[in-house]
């Protein structure tokens, strides 16, 4: 496993998702009242952001930025480690075959 070294960076998760336009709203509100609260209760994030994307291309749905800092790479590491499957879990339960993500991990400079 390879060790990333960060001084004084914060280090933020991303994970775009496109929502299908029908489930939208539903899907957020599911994110704002239960998703986002658990995963801010592992104490491992310190802070989050949940932005809408305005420029894209009309794919049918609704394309939405979730973003979690984290003040250490070994901070986000724990959080891989022992709650990110259970987290996106829920989502895949609750909106199966509504959506699609993918994640990105970028540090602050």
């Amino acid at each position: 496993m390879q060790r990333i070294v960060c001084l004084g960076s914060m280090i933020l998760y991303n994970t775009t998702y496109s929502v299908a336009s029908e489930i939208a709203s539903d899907w957020l509100r599911w994110m704002k009242a239960f998703y986002l609260p658990a995963v801010m209760a592992t104490q491992l994030p310190v802070s989050y952001r949940m932005l809408r994307l305005l420029t894209e291309l009309d794919n049918g749905g609704v394309t939405y930025s979730v973003q979690f800092d984290f003040r250490t790479m070994d901070d986000y590491s724990s959080y891989q480690h022992l709650h990110a499957d259970a987290m996106q879990e829920r989502i895949k339960h609750r909106f199966s075959n509504q959506f699609l993500s993918f994640d990105t991990l970028l540090e602050e400079v």
